[in-house]
């Protein structure tokens, strides 16, 4: 599909990005957090990347020593689109807990992001991680097209029983 090239893009530099390791906060001791969350040092973050398919679809991937968070924008083409999708997204995220790399609140601009720590490549392999991601962006796309049609399909059921009456 034409989607190919800019997911291969999206895992390559996924792959490379979860090079994190542990790294103890500078500043209080026992304490280890997500710096890309932190942003207190500068010289621990990595430079973040952009992929861009269009205007309406990108990925931002902001790794830095110790962790790697994952913003994703997805698709949306109209009106219906926004709301199934902002519906959809809202689901999601009110179950985060049961997703473990889901962030609470995806970062500005974004509808989802994913947080990857050291901890959770210690515990799960990165090739895994990695397919998660790539398997959540290929059928976050079918679902909204499926929402958006059972929509229509029905909207269309409704409007012609609206019509009987009329006919």
């Amino acid at each position: 599909t034409t989607q190919q090239p800019y997911l291969q893009c999206v895992r390559s530099t996924l792959t490379a990005a979860l090079c994190i390791q542990n790294f103890a906060c500078q500043e209080v001791e026992r304490h280890n957090k997500p710096e890309v969350e932190v942003q207190k040092n500068k010289e621990l973050l990595l430079n973040p990347v952009v992929i861009t398919r269009n205007e309406n679809e990108a990925v931002l991937i902001e790794p830095s020593i110790n962790s790697v968070r994952i913003s994703i924008k997805i698709k949306q083409s109209d009106d219906l689109e926004e709301v199934l999708v902002a519906k959809f997204m809202r689901f999601l995220i009110q179950r985060a807990d049961r997703f473990v790399v889901l962030r609470r609140k995806p970062v500005k601009g974004y509808q989802i992001s994913f947080l990857i720590t050291n901890f959770h490549t210690e515990t799960m392999f990165k090739h895994r991680l990695v397919d998660f991601v790539m398997q959540f962006m290929e059928d976050i796309d079918k679902e909204v097209s499926a929402l958006k049609l059972g929509v229509n399909s029905r909207g269309r059921v409704v409007a012609a029983k609206f019509l009987e009456a009329f006919c």
